[in-house]
């Protein structure tokens, strides 16, 4: 069955550039329009998101707890030397409630992105914040990252997503998730004072630089594969990033400031001025890897970088280069401003083409969904659970890359199958409270095939037919 081939612009809005259509939504009149008016609605802290606990406490609190069970069994080890080397059940205990303190949070995170998805004023916005989580992803693949991935998309991401690129990207690489992600805070100048009191005490144990966060920056966050720059510049970068770190983790101890906090530790910065694609920072301590991203941020590779991400994600697999070039020149023009990046984006015909472009990841289906349904409220619903069990769980892509973003990572047989079992739990309590024949269209204004129609119409039940309308191509596609 077929998708359709006649994409209304109202249903490629609502869709494409928004998070799906709502059965009470009404029809933008002036699609372009109803989009660019998104930019006054969008509301960058949201309650659930603000009701979030703490994660640089819940971390202080737990390591705290580590470092006084340490003291306790090393005192208890001398006077019982067979049992060295073993944790005691306090330590195990502990680690065990923190695991699933932080299991906890990161559940409760995600159940707040998907209730500020579900009844946001500015669903177009909301997607760019999903977009932009992914472009500067952290994997929550340990339990301290996994505390602070929600804070991360929140105070990192959301409060910029209508300002500059630069902007956000000083934000992304100042928190405390990146930092702990790509290892950032273990990262030691070779020269610095701290590197040289440790080998001092323990000429046998050096310790030195990190090169994973500054790789990254200039690899995925920033410039992109391939862009010219090489090994001596990243080397040269995460020597300029040494002390970035984080209050109450990693070397410094746990009274260094509000735990949590970006804080920035002298000693452990290289010293000197540092030579990065040709040009020479001379700038001291934090603002030497400061003036370095700003720099990258404005490059002319970064630009392109960016632009060709935002064209596939809105545009197709295949980003078309006109809308790549015209994206890129507006991003210049502008000075890194994203809201002019955005309306040229909707100012262009390429996201317009009137048949589906991008297939939905797991994470824009069930929100699609959900939306389709007239689910206003989250609820008890796991939606942590559930983007687990399509494949995509929510900020733990298992790779700094991010989520692919092309069709032919979501659309396997194994992965649609899934889709069609969860479309049928779904629907199971509102089967009786909505018409898909009449909800298909409302969903997909002037763009709901006729095959689909057909097939929904012989369903043998009104929540069959819901399912298959869910399961359809036309709503399987954007």
């Amino acid at each position: 069955m077929p998708p359709s081939a006649s994409l209304s612009p109202a249903a490629i809005a609502m869709n494409r550039f928004g998070l799906g259509a709502r059965p009470d939504d009404t029809l933008p009149a002036d699609p372009k329009g109803w989009l660019k008016e998104q930019f006054v609605r969008f509301q960058p802290a949201t309650a659930a998101f603000a009701a979030l606990p703490d994660a640089g406490e819940l971390v202080r609190t737990y390591l705290d707890e580590q470092r006084q069970l340490r003291r306790q069994a090393s005192r208890e080890q001398m006077a019982s030397p067979v049992a060295a080397g073993t944790k005691s059940i306090e330590q195990k205990a502990a680690r065990r409630d923190y695991a699933q303190d932080v299991q906890a949070l990161y559940r409760q995170a995600v159940q707040a992105r998907a209730q500020a998805a579900l009844d946001t004023p500015a669903p177009f916005v909301e997607r760019l914040v999903h977009f932009w989580s992914n472009h500067f992803c952290v994997s929550a693949d340990n339990p301290q990252v996994t505390a602070f991935a929600g804070a991360f998309e929140r105070d990192a991401i959301r409060p910029h997503v209508l300002g500059r690129f630069e902007d956000m990207l000083l934000a992304v690489e100042h928190h405390p998730a990146m930092l702990i992600y790509l290892n950032q805070i273990q990262s030691i100048g070779p020269d610095s004072l701290a590197a040289q009191r440790a080998a001092r005490r323990n000429p046998e144990q050096r310790r030195g630089l990190n090169e994973n966060l500054g790789r990254e920056i200039m690899e995925l966050h920033t410039l992109g594969v391939r862009s010219g720059y090489g090994q001596g510049d990243v080397t040269e970068f995460a020597r300029a990033l040494t002390g970035w770190s984080v209050a109450g983790i990693g070397p410094g101890g746990a009274t260094d400031g509000r735990p949590g906090d970006f804080l920035f530790r002298p000693q452990l910065h290289e010293p000197g001025a540092r030579t990065i694609l040709g040009k020479r920072y001379g700038e001291d301590g934090e603002a030497q890897a400061r003036a370095a991203l700003i720099d990258f941020a404005r490059a002319p590779a970064t630009v392109t970088h960016v632009a060709t991400k935002l064209a596939r994600h809105f545009a197709g697999d295949a980003p078309p280069p006109a809308l790549v070039e015209r994206l890129a020149a507006s991003f210049q023009r502008s000075g890194g401003a994203l809201p002019a990046l955005y309306r040229a984006l909707i100012d262009s015909p390429e996201p317009w083409q009137p048949r589906p472009l991008k297939f939905k990841t797991p994470w824009e289906w069930t929100i699609s969904a959900l939306r389709g349904l007239g689910r206003s409220e989250i609820g008890a619903m796991q939606v942590a659970a559930i983007q687990n069990q399509l494949g995509q769980p929510v900020w733990k892509p298992g790779s700094p890359a991010g989520w692919d973003d092309i069709a032919a990572s979501w659309a396997g047989p194994d992965a649609l199958l899934r889709r069609v079992d969860f479309a049928q739990r779904l629907v199971a309590p509102v089967g009786d409270r909505l018409d898909a024949r009449q909800l298909g269209p409302r969903l997909l204004p002037a763009s709901f095939s006729r095959a689909t129609a057909e097939e929904v119409g012989r369903a043998e039940s009104p929540g069959d037919a819901l399912a298959l309308l869910l399961v359809s191509p036309d709503f399987l596609r954007r």
